[in-house]
């Protein structure tokens, strides 16, 4: 296992070339490195068998795995690493493109940084936004901020700034790294494995950062009528439709993080994957959602959410208007 960084597996990459056997299928588990990019001053049957196969971490819980071909890389290995991914492996295989960071990193990614923007400017605590973006909209328990803690913060800001650095303009504000997340990261305080981050344990006591005062405080839940509405609907859809459309602090909160990343999801169909069941699948199996970004269109209402987005001036893919 080598670090994230480009020259060094391609001093690697140019090592094993040397000594492989003609047709041996070579991999990268890169979260974002280019596979392109690595596969460059290769031998002509290395590119063909070279391609990325990211799995997510852990393996061994999550079902996610991403295969990346590069652009020489053989239709038939392509197919072999998928097979080989399902049947043997057991995951579940999204096709991916050669793009920034793949398809579940670059939306989980875009998804979690609009939710932390939402947070700050809205006036969120940390507890609050977790009480709702958790099991309550089919989400894992770790929601949005525990997530993170558990991911490292140190880890999240460098995934965040792949995608910054090759991207521009209106995109690329978003994947900038909020100042008090540097501020945090800074400080050495990286989630779980040094102890605190968004959440930090005193005694039996779990606490809360005040991303204002960066102390620590009580737990807070949000509470509103909506939230116990959406708990006696029947079937998660109705649940997440009622929460969205709320006329409260938590259906402010939802909408405004669902409105740009199911955009943001339909922007890139066709450069990051190919069809939108792939990219459902990718959040699905990656991040441990139980509706992918287009289900969740579906549930709240594709119309009726279309044309709250223009109200509101946001620019719509024309395949979603049709």
């Amino acid at each position: 296992m080598v670090v994230e960084n480009l020259d060094i597996k391609k001093s690697l990459y140019e090592k094993i070339d040397a000594v492989r056997k003609q047709g041996s299928i070579v991999s990268s588990n890169t979260s974002g490195i280019s596979i392109n990019a690595m596969a460059e001053g290769r031998s002509e049957d290395f590119k063909e068998h070279f391609l990325g196969t990211h799995f997510f971490n852990p393996p061994r819980y999550l079902k996610l795995l991403e295969v990346i071909p590069a652009q020489d890389t053989l239709p038939e290995v392509v197919e072999f690493m998928r097979k080989f991914g399902e049947n043997r492996l057991g995951k579940g295989v999204v096709l991916a493109k050669d793009t920034p960071n793949f398809v579940g990193n670059r939306i989980g990614t875009y998804g979690l940084l609009i939710t932390l923007q939402v947070m700050k400017e809205k006036g969120y605590s940390v507890g609050e936004v977790d009480s709702v973006t958790g099991p309550l909209i089919g989400r894992p328990k770790s929601a949005t901020l525990r997530t993170l803690d558990v991911v490292g913060l140190d880890t999240f800001v460098h995934v965040a700034k792949n995608v910054y650095d090759h991207t521009t303009g209106e995109e690329q504000k978003v994947f900038e790294v909020p100042d008090y997340l540097q501020k945090m990261v800074d400080n050495g305080w990286l989630g779980a494995k040094s102890g605190q981050g968004f959440f930090l344990k005193k005694g039996k006591e779990i606490t809360e950062l005040n991303l204002e005062t960066f102390e620590y405080e009580p737990l807070k839940k949000l509470k509103t009528p909506s939230i116990e509405i959406a708990k006696q609907q029947k079937g998660l859809a109705a649940k997440v439709k009622t929460l969205t459309y709320a006329k409260d602090r938590t259906g402010e909160l939802l909408w405004s993080i669902f409105a740009p990343t199911l955009i943001y999801s339909a922007q890139l169909l066709g450069e990051i994957a190919d069809d939108i069941v792939a990219i459902d699948n990718a959040m699905k199996w990656g991040f441990g959602w139980a509706q992918g970004p287009f289900e969740i269109w579906d549930a709240i209402g594709v119309k009726e959410s279309v044309e709250k987005m223009q109200a509101e001036g946001y620019e719509i893919p024309a395949f979603t208007k049709a």
